[in-house]
């Protein structure tokens, strides 16, 4: 059973000893540090005087900070002001890692970007999380929603016709999940060679990058992918169904022809397990609109507990349907360290995801809970005092 006990001398994280300095925003620069802040570096967050604006967001973005912002130490700072930059040049000066999600050119213009930072530190690794890499759009301006549309995941998402973004912020964290990425792989490049380096990761390019397999699909059929909705199944079953109870639905995936038989045999369809003409996967596919509907009715006429047990029992792939919030009482998460505590900033307890990882059996845990606008100020200036003497 994985837990979540902070690291110590005699349990150190896989990054201990890392410095991040992160000047970022909203979700796929935060989600870069809250990964390696969950590792165990020591992510500074820079904050403009009056704290991070994602701090007091309405709506769908209230939960942006509480998610991606644990595990690090807050400063403010004040970049127009020659004194705060002349601090967080000092910052950088002395870091392994600086992240950053600004508009292109925006921390160039202060002093702070790749090319100044690292002639006075040549083994810093700079990663930049942009809308677009290198190209003809690399100066627009992007958010998780435009590149899902134009890079196709709307399209396939919705409907016929309506595009709709997918339930998540998933390329902002996407995103920033492959900007940890490059900053692991840079770490041991610098291991070897003793230069840092330029990161960038995109919002557009990693759109593209989750669409690849529906890029394919049209090399290798002649038709382009249709929108999930209304797509061609793989397998004959492999749905979202009613239950006997009322508003509770259940997915179910028949996906092998072994499994064909476990389902078969589960649910007393004597019938469909001695037709021949279904042994195969793609035959079966082919009869959909005969088999489909009997499944309704069967799953139909039975409670979603009754139906999960049998499931469960025989090993065939399912799940309820739930909401997120819902997440916080699931038994697997709370009995193996998937979701860790921490305090907003009006002292409300609120459970999160933890990082969805193993060490030796461990999950990485909370080092510091969500830290309050400037909290670790005054301590990382004094540091950086210290060291200047």
């Amino acid at each position: 059973m994985a837990d979540n006990t902070p690291a110590t001398d005699d349990n150190p994280t896989p990054l201990s000893g890392i410095r991040i300095i992160e000047f970022t925003h909203m979700v796929m620069g935060p989600s870069i540090g809250v990964i390696l802040g969950d590792l165990g570096a020591d992510v500074i967050k820079v904050e403009p005087p009056r704290g991070d604006r994602t701090r007091d967001l309405l709506g769908s973005g209230s939960g942006y900070f509480p998610m991606f912002n644990r595990n690090k130490r807050s400063i403010c700072l004040d970049l127009k002001d020659e004194t705060d930059l002349a601090t967080a040049q000092q910052l950088c000066a002395d870091a392994d890692v600086v992240i950053e999600n600004f508009r292109p050119g925006t921390l160039e213009r202060l002093g702070l970007g790749y090319r100044k930072l690292s002639a006075d530190n040549p083994g810093l690794i700079y990663c930049s999380a942009k809308g677009f890499l290198t190209g003809p759009y690399e100066n627009r301006t992007a958010l998780d929603e435009v590149t899902q549309m134009m890079g196709g995941l709307a399209y396939m998402t919705g409907p016929p016709g309506r595009p709709l973004r997918a339930g998540s912020s998933v390329v902002d964290i996407t995103g920033g999940m492959f900007g940890v990425i490059g900053v692991l792989a840079a770490l041991e490049q610098r291991h070897r060679t003793g230069k840092g380096s330029e990161v960038k990761c995109s919002l557009y390019e990693t759109t593209a990058f989750l669409v690849g397999q529906h890029i394919a699909q049209k090399a290798v059929t002649g038709a382009a992918a249709q929108p999930m909705p209304v797509r061609i199944s793989a397998w004959a079953i492999y749905d979202v169904f009613e239950t006997a109870d009322e508003g509770e639905q259940l997915f179910v995936g028949v996906v092998s022809d072994g499994q064909w038989k476990v389902f078969c045999k589960e649910f007393e369809l004597d019938d469909f397990a001695k037709n021949e003409a279904w042994a195969e996967n793609n035959e079966r596919v082919k009869a959909r609109d005969q088999i489909i509907p009997r499944i309704q009715q069967l799953f139909k006429s039975q409670p979603r507990a009754a139906l999960v047990a049998k499931l469960e029992k025989c090993g065939l792939p399912f799940a309820p349907i739930v909401r997120p919030d819902e997440l916080v009482d699931d038994p697997h998460l709370n009995a193996a360290g998937g979701l860790v505590d921490l305090h907003l900033s009006d002292g409300t307890q609120v459970r999160l995801p933890s990082l969805p990882l193993e060490f030796d059996g461990k999950r990485p845990g909370v080092l510091h809970d969500l830290p309050a606008i400037d909290e670790h100020g005054d301590t990382i200036r004094a540091g950086l005092a210290g060291r200047a003497r």
